[in-house]
């Protein structure tokens, strides 16, 4: 199960592009990739012959724009950078990018290409709306380093490993049971920091949304908070009447169940009824730099912008992280940088880890999976909270969790509020379905 504040935002951020939204086989004979890394069958290779990879995005989904694209970028800008200090061992990774156009049937397409045709050595930092292709990727044994759990195939295959863990048996059934479970650490945190004790919760009419909504609301309401919901209509959304109730009732935190274009909206609702809160929680796949853009037309809503998530701030530049400057420094062509792109980032280190871990057998499949597989934390030199993969029977009813959390000011950008390794809390494990 990825950490619980994990799979809250996995699900808000599937929501969001949504919105724009094996059996046991018979016989004794195991299969020859269980033989691949025999000293005596190592990979008869030039010592110049590239590694490949393959980075899935769904670029030109229906969501549009760069909505599913900063992972991608941040892992093509981490090996181009690897590759400019001599690659893995002398050789260079050589990235097999494709574009699913954020279908099923394009995601089976790239899935198809890459994993048989290309015969990449591992997916890295996937990002696709549907991931139709993960079962294929699974039965090829191919490693799936770092993806970012838009749907439940990272809780669902072996061989698939998010970039928040997990710790469900992933036999091919979704969790436990087709059960996911979510902690509720972000509304205690909000609790204890600022004293929060009113929360408005705002979705669509809309099954997914409506879905994650109930989802928010018990967690909530788990943390004792007074719950106000506010439900738009997908098609003619009026946040303008939810935006005036929600400051009515008086709601302190405002959580959203909505798309990206839906949260500025309401923000400039928010700001055309004069809604103060605290704190307008957003998530990982929001924290970018864009923010002034996006929400240009809600100053005072811009400035009560909260993103939580499980990864360092990539705007931490103060606080004196190495990684976070390599980061920046590896990503500084880019026209904008966002939370995801580290975490691409992050994912691609992780499989060059994985990847030197294999130095004395050749850099195959069966290698790097049996790394990603020892069940050690990874913590991306620090920019990850430590990242899990156990098999459990059943979910834990209660788990020790720690979050990432900052706050948007126009004149310093993104503002680490504490350090993500000292906010924990011990919290119960909520179940949703995916």
């Amino acid at each position: 199960m990825r950490r619980p504040v994990r799979a809250a935002e996995s699900a808000a951020a599937g929501l969001s592009g949504l919105l724009l939204l094996l059996g046991t086989a018979c016989g004794s004979r195991l299969p020859e990739s269980d033989f691949g890394d025999r000293p005596d069958r190592a990979p008869v290779t030039r010592a110049a012959e590239p590694i490949r990879v393959g980075l899935v995005a769904s670029a030109t989904s229906p969501v549009g724009g760069d909505a599913f694209t900063g992972p991608r970028d941040g892992a093509q800008a981490y090996f181009d950078a690897l590759n400019a200090r001599g690659g893995i061992g002398g050789r260079r990774v050589e990235v097999h990018t494709c574009d699913d156009g954020g279908s099923g049937v394009g995601n089976n397409e790239c899935v198809h290409r890459l994993v048989e045709e290309d015969e990449v050595v591992a997916l890295v930092a996937t990002t696709a709306l549907d991931y139709a292709g993960a079962s294929l990727v699974a039965r090829a044994r191919v490693p799936d380093i770092g993806g970012q759990p838009i749907g439940a195939a990272y809780d669902t295959y072996p061989h698939l490993y998010g970039i928040y863990g997990s710790l469900a048996p992933r036999n091919g059934k979704p969790g436990w049971d087709g059960k996911l479970y979510g902690g509720t650490e972000i509304y205690r945190w909000f609790k204890r920091e600022h004293g929060a004790r009113t929360a408005a919760v705002v979705s669509y009419n809309q099954s997914a949304s409506a879905a994650y909504a109930r989802l928010v609301v018990r967690g909530l309401r788990a943390e004792g908070y007074e719950v106000v919901t506010e439900q738009v209509d997908f098609a003619l959304p009026n946040f303008r009447a939810a935006a005036a109730d929600l400051k009515e009732r008086g709601a302190d935190l405002v959580f959203d169940a909505i798309d990206g274009y839906g949260n500025a909206k309401l923000c400039e609702a928010m700001d055309d009824v004069g809604a103060e809160v605290l704190a307008k929680v957003t998530n990982v796949q929001n924290w970018t730099s864009t923010v002034r853009e996006d929400y240009k037309d809600a100053p005072r809503c811009r400035n009560a912008l909260w993103a939580t998530g499980s990864s360092r701030n990539y705007d931490d530049t103060a606080a004196g992280h190495e990684a976070v400057r390599e980061f920046r420094e590896g990503t500084k062509s880019l026209k904008t940088r966002s939370q995801w792109q580290l975490e691409g980032w992050a994912a691609a280190m992780w499989f060059t880890d994985a990847a030197r871990s294999c130095a004395g057998t050749g850099v195959t499949r069966a290698c790097v999976d049996r790394f990603m597989a020892t069940g050690k934390p990874y913590t991306a030199k620090g920019l990850l909270l430590p990242v899990r993969f156990e098999r459990l029977p059943g979910p834990p009813r209660t788990r020790r969790t720690c979050l990432s959390v900052a706050r948007w000011e126009d004149a310093r950008g993104w503002v680490s509020q504490g350090d993500m390794d000292d906010e924990c809390f011990d919290v119960p494990q909520l179940s949703y379905r995916p």
